[in-house]
């Protein structure tokens, strides 16, 4: 127990504390922290900054490591746009393609029935002149 002034009452396994790392990598506080004296408060509080300062410096690779991330996924979204949006076009232009020459090869078949429909009947205005 602290009282009011700073003082340590009650024995001093109530002044103690500790931190300790949830997978015990970077255990910057190990142990207790005494704070029923002055000296060991201001250790105390040495070691909690130290601790908030690595906690910060964690954070802020974390974040690093999270924008990174996140430019990464932008840019496979935008990847993955243009992939489709070329595969789309692709397609679509020998769609086109593949029309025209169906359209062709029809007038091709159209005509050449006509060359033998006119064939036959020359062959036929010769056949009737003879007889």
């Amino acid at each position: 127990r602290i009282d009011g002034d700073g003082s340590a009452s009650g024995g001093t396994g109530l002044a103690k504390f500790g931190l300790v790392a949830q997978n015990n990598d970077d255990v910057v506080i190990g142990g207790g922290l005494d704070v029923s004296t002055a000296a060991g408060a201001t250790a105390a509080i040495k070691a909690i900054d130290a601790a908030i300062n690595t906690v910060v410096a964690k954070r802020a690779a974390m974040g690093a490591v999270q924008n990174r991330f996140t430019s990464v996924i932008s840019t496979l979204q935008i990847s993955s746009e243009n992939m489709t949006a070329s595969r789309s076009r692709i397609q679509d232009t020998d769609f086109a393609s593949e029309t025209a020459e169906l359209s062709r090869t029809q007038i091709l078949q159209q005509a050449g029935t006509a060359m033998l429909a006119q064939a036959n009947q020359s062959s036929q205005g010769v056949m009737q002149l003879l007889r």
